[in-house]
């Protein structure tokens, strides 16, 4: 099945592990579209949590969903550079046109000088014990971890210095 095509609008959905709907950004324009590799882009986006709660996103954000990998990354532009948020999360779907993944809580946060932090392992943890994650689950998503500090180490992919630049000046053009 093909990817969204470029400039078309769609909604980004993550859910839990049981399958709960986690969270929704309402639009995000497709600047790229495969069956392997959607890129996004997103700016003063509504956000919905699951418990109803609503908010904008502050600055523009360009992200990557890989059907192989278990992360997704958004990069967000900000005055003092380009900070990136990865989600550990299932590959994504594409499916009536949105982009679905499942979420599972850890996260890296990686700033404007390339050092990270892996966040929300207590989370994790717990969610964890309370979702009965399978061991071999945990093994992929820790290898996934791995994976993506390369990539950061390596400036690979989304990291590499150019490609927050490039796709934003696209996505400027849709706008």
């Amino acid at each position: 099945m093909p990817g969204p095509e470029a400039g078309k609008r769609i909604e980004i959905q993550s859910y839990k592990h049981n399958g709960q709907l986690h969270r929704v950004w309402d639009s995000t324009t497709i600047l790229k579209g495969t069956r392997h590799v959607i890129i996004g882009a997103n700016d003063r986006t509504e956000v919905t949590e699951s418990d109803g709660r609503r908010w904008i996103t502050r600055e523009p954000a360009i992200c990557y969903f890989h059907s192989k990998y278990w992360f997704n990354i958004i990069g967000m532009l900000r005055n003092d550079g380009v900070y990136y948020y990865c989600n550990i999360s299932s590959p994504f779907v594409y499916e009536d046109e949105t982009i679905k993944y499942i979420d599972y809580d850890l996260d890296v946060k990686i700033f404007p000088d390339m050092t990270y932090k892996i966040l929300d392992e207590d989370e994790y943890e717990i969610h964890k014990k309370r979702m009965n994650y399978p061991h071999v689950l945990d093994r992929i998503l820790y290898n996934n971890i791995d994976i993506l500090i390369r990539w950061i180490r390596q400036r690979k992919g989304p990291f590499s210095p150019e490609f927050i630049d490039q796709w934003y000046e696209r996505y400027l053009t849709y706008r």
